[in-house]
């Protein structure tokens, strides 16, 4: 048995303990929504600002989850997370002291964690609908210019926002690993091959592939905790998602990204297992306002795998961005 699925039934066997950890968030949640929500933890272990939970309807109809943290008149950054992640994955961001001084929220995508999950196929091969979302939860999260960080899938989901939207209320944009082109030579065959069985109408095959994927996004492995958890959430992802995506129409965002007058800044795992470093170096050649972070112990993920610097580098972007 292969190292992903024993990470994988371990994960099963700590499902019991997630749902008591679940109904604890949501009571969390929910005195959240009524004002009282506790601070979490910064990395250091000094309280955090609390949370302020929202859910916001697209345009579609479709309920986001999402929350924010910091001064309302800080500089602003918007995370938006991967395939079959959730706003979660930042969790090492709004806990980093680098970021402390600035207005950050996530939201969960459509088809993910918390938020609805369509089961049309048009609600993810839509672009516009995805631009859609992350309008709704701008004006939700009351962001006023914020950077926006895409990653992965992220990185559609903020091209087609700027495709649909335009750039003139965004300060910059960071790309981490992101899929701006879907492209056989800028995917790798692991990923190409995660398309078909990540998609299965066999749940065996399906389960086995979704602990395949999730260990493929890392070259530094997260705790036997941190998989069991992400296990979970990679679990709630509707099959659809993936589905719809890879039938989408708009399949090149380069264009977009080569227009838009703002900042970008490039960030990618040397080790990653599914985006070839190709796709962040096109954008680099394109857009001439760029730069490139190559991150050497990093897979998928680098703000996961190496957040100290990750954070260090995002501060000192967001900042220039806003002072542009």
């Amino acid at each position: 048995m292969n190292h992903s699925r024993r990470t994988f039934l371990a994960g099963a066997a700590g499902l019991a303990t997630l749902a008591i950890e679940a109904a604890h968030a949501a009571r969390q949640a929910h005195a959240a929504s009524a004002g009282s929500a506790a601070p979490r933890s910064k990395a250091d272990g000094a309280p955090a600002a609390a949370r302020e939970p929202f859910v916001v309807r697209s345009a579609d109809g479709v309920m986001l989850t999402g929350e924010a943290q910091g001064d309302s008149q800080a500089p602003e950054v918007l995370f938006i997370h991967g395939l079959r992640q959730s706003r979660l994955s930042w969790e090492k961001q709004f806990a980093d002291p680098a970021l402390a001084g600035f207005r950050m929220a996530s939201f969960d995508l459509r088809g993910h964690g918390d938020s609805d999950k369509p089961t049309a196929l048009d609600a993810y091969s839509d672009a516009d609908r995805w631009a859609d979302d992350v309008a709704a939860v701008i004006a939700a999260a009351k962001l006023r210019r914020p950077v926006l960080v895409g990653w992965s899938l992220g990185g559609f989901v903020a091209g087609a926002y700027l495709r649909k939207y335009g750039g003139s209320a965004v300060a910059g944009v960071n790309l981490v690993d992101a899929v701006t082109r879907l492209s056989p030579d800028l995917l790798t065959e692991e990923a190409a091959t995660f398309t078909g069985t990540c998609t299965s109408h066999d749940l065996a095959e399906r389960t086995a592939a979704t602990a395949d994927f999730l260990a493929a996004c890392f070259h530094r492995p997260p705790t036997a905790v941190e998989m069991q958890r992400m296990l979970v959430i990679n679990g709630m992802t509707a099959r659809a998602v993936n589905e719809g995506f890879i039938k989408t129409a708009t399949t090149d965002l380069e264009p977009v990204f080569n227009a838009f007058a703002g900042p970008i800044l490039l960030t990618h795992g040397v080790h990653d297992r599914l985006v070839r470093v190709a796709m962040s170096e096109r954008i680099k050649s394109i857009h001439a306002n760029s730069r490139l972070s190559l991150f050497s112990d990093s897979g998928h993920s680098p703000f996961y795998e190496e957040p100290v610097q990750y954070g260090q580098e995002l501060a000192a972007f967001v900042q220039a961005a806003n002072r542009g």
